[in-house]
């Protein structure tokens, strides 16, 4: 009797507005979907709890749970409601003091999640980059210092690097495992610096990365975003990525190659940001393949991945 075949592991990493976009169209795939998260934020909501709470920061977890959820979607509306009336809920996203709230009760930030998408029904695995909570802080070209992932964009300076606070991060261990175990890593889009990089620099999880078997590919933003990627071309994304974790850290990079609209450039002109130029050439000479076509979807002059082509194209590169 033949054994069934086991269904590809793709594991995604991330933060941000790009990866629950990559979430949405994956979890419906005939795959095993992990998606290793971002802790990194102190923003809004997210930073509020954190300064009240010692804990891992839940925004970002709380967009992969809606994205990955199979539930009503009155459920995920209520999740995502963010309370605006003037009293001491303001600014605050249900779905953050759920996190909050199951982290306490369950007494651990993991198992938090782990319980809450059950409530939600969500198809697949969800694993913070860490267990712990940290703080993002990014060296400028001109060597100064600025701390906490909310703040970096807004010096509206050249970034160098980032690192991450204490540096004795402790990645979390499923963490490494999905890695490990992966049979395509996927690094979703998303601020460049401050959503996707903080999971990347986690000790343990760059080396990780660079050893794995699993093909490793980088879906690169369309736009680039104003106090972190100003003029960045295709090529510069995928350098800080490899001047970050090393060389031979990526094998592919997925590219929008359809030339983005007059009025939509207009519009995002106004946030001081213009398409990411494909630089082929550079991007060869790396030693990375290049994987292209129209993957985006424009609604409201607002460019974003197209849900299902790139959840398709991704697919296919697993057995390629």
């Amino acid at each position: 009797m033949c054994e069934a075949k086991s269904k590809p592991r793709i594991v995604v990493i991330g933060g941000g507005t790009g990866m629950p976009v990559l979430l949405r169209g994956l979890k419906n795939m005939p795959i095993e979907l992990t998606a290793l998260v971002t802790v990194a934020d102190d923003g809004g909501s997210t930073g509020r709890i954190r300064k009240e709470i010692d804990m891992p920061a839940p925004g970002d977890i709380r967009n992969v749970i809606a994205a990955m959820s199979d539930v009503e979607p009155m459920l995920i509306e209520l999740f995502q409601h963010r309370f605006s009336n003037e009293n001491g809920l303001s600014g605050h996203s249900m779905g953050n003091l759920l996190l909050a709230a199951m982290s306490s009760v369950t007494g651990d930030f993991y198992t938090g999640i782990k319980e809450l998408s059950k409530v939600f029904h969500v198809r697949g695995n969800i694993y913070p980059i860490s267990n712990e909570s940290l703080q993002l802080h990014a060296k400028m070209e001109d060597g100064t210092i600025v701390s906490g992932e909310s703040n970096i964009p807004l010096v509206k300076k050249r970034i160098h690097r980032v690192f991450l606070t204490p540096e004795k991060v402790h990645p979390f261990p499923n963490a490494i495992e999905a890695i490990e175990k992966a049979d395509l890593i996927v690094i979703s889009p998303g601020s460049l610096y401050t959503s996707i990089l903080p999971n990347l620099i986690i000790p343990h999880i760059d080396e990780t990365i660079r050893n794995t078997k699993a093909k490793v590919v980088y879906v690169c933003n369309v736009m680039t975003q104003k106090g972190e990627t100003t003029g960045y071309t295709a090529s510069d994304h995928v350098q800080a990525i490899i001047d970050h974790i090393g060389e031979d850290s990526l094998d592919a990079v997925v590219v929008h190659n359809e030339t983005i609209s007059e009025a939509v450039r207009e519009r995002y002109k106004k946030e001081n940001a213009e398409p990411v130029i494909l630089d082929r050439k550079q991007i060869l000479h790396m030693g990375l393949k290049i994987i292209e076509g129209d993957i985006v979807t424009i609604k409201q002059a607002t460019v974003r991945h197209d849900t299902n082509k790139i959840a398709k194209l991704l697919l296919s590169l697993v057995n390629t």
